[in-house]
């Protein structure tokens, strides 16, 4: 297994979404990869846990990353964050990542939750997604 290209993995991620025109439509520039302190925008995404396996053969080493992505919302309803939720999966799912490290085999959406939490009527779906990567 290697855990090497994890780094990489996320920076692509990241920059995949921050550079995103659609997801910029309806979050601007609120894609954390820590949520800042202090009064958020309605609608944001922040980049979640993340599961690893090894996934390594007899070609080289390799890992399976089970990453997840969070949009939360005060919005009312939840059309907001499923738009923006939409908006993360059309950019991620088969997208040419660029990696500095390894190189992405196949990228694809796993799961989603979608809940209210808070007091104040948040909406939050969690997506989780698979990436299989390999270290060069």
């Amino acid at each position: 297994m290697s855990y090497g290209a994890a780094a990489a993995l996320q920076a692509a991620i990241y920059q995949r979404l921050a550079g995103n025109a659609d997801l910029a439509a309806l979050v601007g520039g609120a894609i954390y990869d820590v949520v800042p302190a202090g009064d958020l925008p309605p609608t944001y995404v922040s980049l979640g846990p993340e599961e690893v396996r090894d996934a390594s053969d007899k070609t080289g080493d390799g890992a399976l990353h089970l990453f997840t992505i969070t949009i939360v919302s005060r919005q009312a309803g939840f059309a907001q964050a499923k738009a923006a939720a939409a908006a993360v999966s059309d950019a991620l799912v088969d997208a040419p990542l660029a990696m500095s490290r390894g190189r992405i085999v196949g990228l694809w959406f796993d799961r989603a939750r979608a809940r209210r939490v808070g007091t104040q009527g948040e909406r939050r779906i969690d997506l989780r997604f698979a990436a299989r990567v390999e270290d060069d």
